[in-house]
């Protein structure tokens, strides 16, 4: 997909702390690093974007990102929605500069454009269109905003056009669109009332705010509808590509789910499911089930199960009915390491150890917490595979990938690119 030169844009989509973030700056890197000119659009307050590509701060201004090993002219920028900054710069550019002064020091508009409900994801609309109109980049990254539903984005325009249409927006409007001394006759009785009524409820001065601000943006609003539309039409666009992100846990890929199920609905191209932070086993082979049984042994003070002939020298049978062959497991075997005995056959590798106080190292108890802890990790392991299972079950037809989970957070591009590697070597869930 990052190789696709047709795929223009890529949005990030998941509920929240599955790693969006990460995900969509990792696309960036490894975009730029195979020549292509990408931007990265993050909507994420927390500024970890910017931390993680060795920039002071983020803005409403893409930045270059230094660091990028790039081929064939590849370049990466970053920026960060600035809601309000965005929302002004629409109102500068449509609107003449005395209105658009007017408007700008208006305090409905102040208070608007800084935190009404729904502004941060229909803002987000607006600097993608802007992104996609400019001819800078080829690929734009959207990591979406962390609202209590991200798909909030696409419902961005059609709250707007709402709001817009709206009964109350319309009677505010009402005198200014009648106009002269005949229509404001007209209508006196009727608006007084309201207005009066209103000004009860919401205070004169915030009354009169609003219908100041509704009269200059008056030319504006079916300006804000048709961009709104547009920008629709491009998400739905052959050149965009969704990501639905999410971690292997029950809440969050039933998030996705329902992700995958709106995407679907609003005809959207789903290009699949990134699973991040799988956790992962290097002694997979060894069950949680014996895991468990080896560290009861080992603190009852019993012989654990040994390959062939070690159980008869302890004088303890065996828990499994015939022993496997050395030849299908590493000869690391945890249950064999647990044994008392097999730390004493392996101290002349380990000359240092013996050299340690013995009454320091309780070794079968340190053997023991370790096989608790991978007991603990097989059963971690066991129920991410159910959620993906029932996961897949109900959506065969989208593509997954999974990316393993790093021992520490990303915070560089180091990091950055070993996310890229995972996700590009990323395996489907296993059968």
């Amino acid at each position: 997909m990052l190789d696709d030169r047709g795929t223009r844009i890529i949005v990030c989509c998941g509920a929240g702390g599955v790693g969006k973030t990460t995900t969509a700056a990792a696309l960036g890197v490894r975009a730029a690093e195979r020549g292509r000119r990408v931007v990265v659009l993050t909507i994420d307050p927390a500024r970890r974007l910017a931390q993680s590509m060795g920039i002071d701060s983020l803005d409403n201004t893409p930045r270059k990102v230094d660091g990028i090993k790039g081929s064939d002219g590849g370049e990466l920028h970053a920026m960060m929605l600035d809601m309000k900054r965005t929302f002004d710069e629409i109102v500068e550019a449509h609107a003449e500069p005395e209105r658009a002064r007017a408007i700008l020091e208006n305090p409905f508009y102040q208070s608007l454009s800084a935190g009404f409900a729904g502004t941060q994801e229909y803002m987000a609309m607006e600097k993608l269109g802007q992104l996609r109109a400019r001819d800078d980049w080829d690929l734009i990254v959207v990591d979406t905003p962390p609202s209590r539903s991200a798909l909030d984005f696409l419902d961005a325009p059609k709250r707007l056009g709402s709001f817009l249409d709206g009964t109350f927006i319309k009677l505010l409007m009402a005198p200014a669109k009648v106009g002269g001394r005949a229509g404001m006759k007209f209508l006196n009785v009727g608006m007084s009332m309201m207005t009066g009524t209103l000004g009860k409820l919401l205070g004169g001065q915030f009354l009169k705010d609003v219908q100041t601000f509704v009269a200059a943006m008056d030319t504006m609003f079916g300006g804000f509808r048709t961009r709104a539309d547009a920008t629709y039409r491009l998400l739905q666009a052959p050149g965009t590509a969704f990501l639905v992100v999410a971690t292997p846990e029950r809440d969050a890929l039933r998030e996705a789910a329902y992700f995958v199920e709106r995407l679907d609905s609003e005809d959207m191209p789903l290009a699949g499911l990134v699973l991040n932070r799988v956790h992962g086993s290097g002694a997979s082979w060894l069950s949680a089930e014996r895991a468990r049984a080896a560290a009861e042994n080992l603190e009852e003070g019993r012989m654990v199960d040994q390959p062939d002939g070690n159980a008869a020298r302890g004088g303890s049978p065996a828990t499994e009915a015939e022993p496997e062959p050395e030849s299908e497991h590493e000869p690391n075997d945890l249950a064999t390491a647990a044994a008392p005995h097999s730390v004493s056959e392996a101290a002349p590798t380990a000359a240092p150890a013996q050299e340690t106080d013995a009454s320091d190292v309780d070794v079968p108890h340190l053997t023991a917490g370790l096989l608790r802890l991978h007991a603990e990790r097989m059963r971690v392991l066991a129920r991410e595979q159910r959620t993906r299972d029932r996961f897949t079950a109900l959506h065969p037809e989208v593509a997954v990938t999974e990316v393993a989970a790093l021992p520490g957070d990303v915070h560089d591009l180091a990091g950055l690119r070993a996310i890229g590697d995972r996700l590009t070597a990323g395996r489907a869930p296993s059968a």
